[in-house]
């Protein structure tokens, strides 16, 4: 797995060429709420009387995504700002402070942060949220800030996001141990859902229908 980055961290990451020409820096961070992958950046100007740039970036333009900065093949790939921000929620906009529920209807904390995979997947991995009481086993604090995976499918509506119940068993404090966190969890629902039993025919024990005598 890449290097996992925090969204607010991206914000003021320059954008660089190939040709080494810097054209600007991040303002926002795009993602796509279902898709679970950033979608673009709105961009700025590098500078305290900078304003927002007239273009944006399309995350299908990215080079790279790198520790120090993003990585484009030239100043032509960026496009409308619409073209981005259409397409999606602002990092900083919606999402951050929403409820975090499970799938099985429990409430966990609220997103502080988005968590994104560098390199060139785009991918959103997880949340940092502040968690409501302690998910770590053992741990004696009533609300911590943790980074919980986030699943293959990701709901947001409205001020609320839905998490899988299991997600909440594979948490971290920092983004170094969050990476193996991510992995192991991956790993276990992708064993889960090769492991999934077959749909029981009507009227099966399985199904939770007892079949009755036959007439």
């Amino acid at each position: 797995m890449s290097e996992l980055m925090a969204a607010r961290d991206l914000g003021k990451r320059p954008v660089v060429t190939l040709a080494g020409d810097v054209i600007g820096q991040v303002k926002d961070t795009v993602f796509d709420g279902p898709a679970g992958r950033v979608t673009g950046f709105t961009l700025s100007g590098r500078g305290l009387l900078s304003g927002p740039l007239k273009q944006s970036l399309p995350w299908s333009a990215v080079y790279a995504l790198g520790r120090h900065a993003v990585m484009i093949r030239g100043r032509e790939v960026l496009a409308e700002p619409s073209a981005v921000v259409a397409r999606g929620e602002a990092a900083h906009g919606a999402v951050l402070g929403a409820q975090v529920l499970t799938d099985a209807g429990a409430e966990v904390g609220t997103v502080l942060d988005i968590v994104v995979e560098g390199g060139t997947s785009g991918r959103v991995v997880g949340f940092r949220i502040a968690a409501r009481e302690a998910l770590e086993p053992g741990s004696k604090r009533r609300r911590h800030k943790v980074f919980v995976p986030r699943g293959e499918t990701l709901a947001v509506s409205g001020r609320a996001l839905v998490i899988p119940a299991d997600a909440t068993r594979f948490v971290a404090d920092d983004l170094t141990g969050f990476v193996g966190q991510v992995e192991a969890f991956q790993i276990r629902r992708a064993a889960a859902g090769s492991a999934a039993p077959e749909p029981a025919a009507p009227g099966s024990p399985q199904d939770g229908f007892e079949k009755g005598p036959t007439p």
